[in-house]
């Protein structure tokens, strides 16, 4: 995972890919073009995309593995329960896509029309798209260059045909790279709700979180709090018992330390697992599971954040 330097000076500034942090660091490029340079034209024509778009949440992570794409499955399934929520589930992480498999879509196909790319609909109310549906077979690699990612990212924010949507869910791979300063870039003009952060209580997961949240000050992406993901362990036959010991505290020290809010504690329960094997939404598999209450708790905490930030016109992320 690359890591932004201690000392980057944000995509936003004029040093961007410029200044002496930047000598060295694999996104120099990316930063320099938007520095001084002309700016992308598909910003622009991605703002108007994005119009119809009324909220937008990236799912972030520092670390692989810690649960960001069931996290984000399950928040599209929990915020399209109401058949009025119009939902949108945008899976960017390039080389790694598995929300085909875990909205059980594995194998469906994009469809191109007039008005541009067709998501994949798992329901009336809440579209799918991702890199995992232009592969001949699920068992492809894709290996690209950066270049070629950030050239995905674009088409899929500016050619998909999302239509009237009150939430787009975008869920990224771990790290702070390429695709992560795309997306930031592209939405920026086109207000940015926040980002999720998703975290396990062990340190060696919170030191990796620790740079996420350094990477959203850094690009001024407003944080709506931090998930700890297998916070402990739903045994069907005993008590629940700790997987990753939370050594330091867990994400509760560190959002107190940081003043991010926490928002809120998923258990890990063997029934998350099967349910995305077999493309079935788990609040729905187990509706008593203490795993499903932390998640519909948290589900509302994030549409409560994204009702207090309405679209404010030309007004750019963090503002």
């Amino acid at each position: 995972m690359e890591e932004v330097p201690h000392d980057c000076p944000g995509v936003g500034s004029a040093q961007a890919g410029r200044g002496a942090s930047c000598q060295g660091c694999p996104n120099q490029g990316l930063c320099a073009s938007g520095a001084g340079a002309a700016p992308d034209p598909a910003i622009e024509e991605i703002k108007e995309k994005m119009k119809t778009v009324k909220h937008k949440i990236l799912v972030l992570s520092g670390k692989g593995g810690v649960g960001k794409s069931t996290f984000s499955a399950h928040l599209a399934h929990g915020l399209a329960e109401d058949e009025n929520t119009q939902v949108a589930l945008l899976d960017i992480d390039i080389c790694g896509p598995s929300i085909p498999k875990i909205m059980g879509l594995e194998g469906e196909q994009v469809h191109q029309s007039g008005s541009g790319w067709s998501p994949v609909f798992l329901e009336d109310n809440l579209g799918v798209m991702s890199v995992g549906f232009l592969l001949s077979s699920p068992d492809d690699a894709v290996i690209w260059r950066g270049p070629k990612k950030n050239g995905m990212i674009k088409q899929f924010l500016r050619d998909v045909d999302w239509g009237e949507v009150d939430y787009l869910i975008v869920d990224t791979p771990p790290g702070t790279s390429d695709e992560h300063l795309s997306a930031v870039q592209y939405l920026a003009a086109a207000h940015i709700d926040g980002a999720v952060i998703i975290t396990t209580p062990q340190e060696v997961s919170l030191q990796d979180v620790r740079k996420e949240i350094s990477f959203c000050h850094k690009v001024k992406l407003p944080i709506i709090g931090v998930v700890e993901n297998m916070s402990g362990f739903i045994c069907p036959k005993c008590q629940e018992t700790q997987i990753f010991p939370p050594t330091t505290g867990g994400a509760e020290v560190m959002c107190h330390d940081l003043k991010i809010p926490l928002l809120g504690k998923v258990p890990l329960d063997p029934r998350i697992g099967k349910s995305c094997d077999k493309g079935q939404s788990f609040l729905v598999e187990a509706p008593d599971s203490p795993a499903t209450l932390a998640y519909r708790s948290i589900i509302q905490r994030i549409q409560e954040f994204c009702s207090l930030r309405q679209p404010k016109g030309e007004n750019l992320v963090g503002s």
